[in-house]
């Protein structure tokens, strides 16, 4: 008699092959496990990316603040900074728009016969506000900002915040704030 297929993987101590997979009970543990660890994680992330919004645009004022102070001094004349939709004119009622960095004083905000040396795009979402007489930032020859200085106030979701300060000197200082 000879020996059939089955009878030689038999014979060779290795057992015949079974189903792969899960069975159901190890199916549902692996789905609350994902389940809890979802609902543990997202508002952390949503609280995480938040925070990385505002952080965003604290980076965008800064940048703008700091580019318009270097070339006053670089260029030894007024630079003007001020944020506008249509580059004609300053709106210095929102400045999540995007910013301008302008050559000379822009006065009145007319900047038609301004040369425009850099423009930063808008933010994305936060709600920014300076001061209540719209008026924009201008750096003189010496690199200060007199007469110009304030807070920048920023909000983001969930509570985020932050304040953008500008003092008279010219400098840049971020406080972070919890509230809105």
């Amino acid at each position: 008699m000879r020996p059939t297929i089955r009878h030689i993987v038999y014979i060779t101590g290795k057992p015949p092959r079974q189903a792969k997979g899960l069975t159901l009970i190890e199916l549902l543990v692996a789905i609350a496990i994902a389940a809890l660890l979802a609902t543990w994680a997202l508002p952390n992330y949503q609280r995480f990316s938040a925070r990385n919004e505002v952080s965003a645009e604290v980076l965008r004022l800064k940048t703008a603040l700091a580019q318009a102070r270097n070339s006053a001094v670089t260029r030894r004349t007024t630079i003007t900074v001020c944020p506008s939709r249509d580059r004609l004119a300053c709106d210095g009622s929102d400045w999540a728009a995007p910013l301008v960095i302008v050559l000379g004083s822009a006065p009145g905000g007319d900047l038609s016969d301004t040369t425009l040396l850099r423009e930063l795009p808008p933010g994305r979402g936060i709600q920014v506000s300076f001061r209540q007489d719209l008026r924009p930032v201008r750096y003189t020859a010496l690199g200060r900002s007199a007469g110009h200085n304030g807070t920048f106030r920023l909000c983001g979701r969930l509570g985020t915040g932050a304040q953008v300060i500008l003092s008279n000197l010219g400098r840049v200082r971020v406080v972070s704030t919890p509230d809105c």
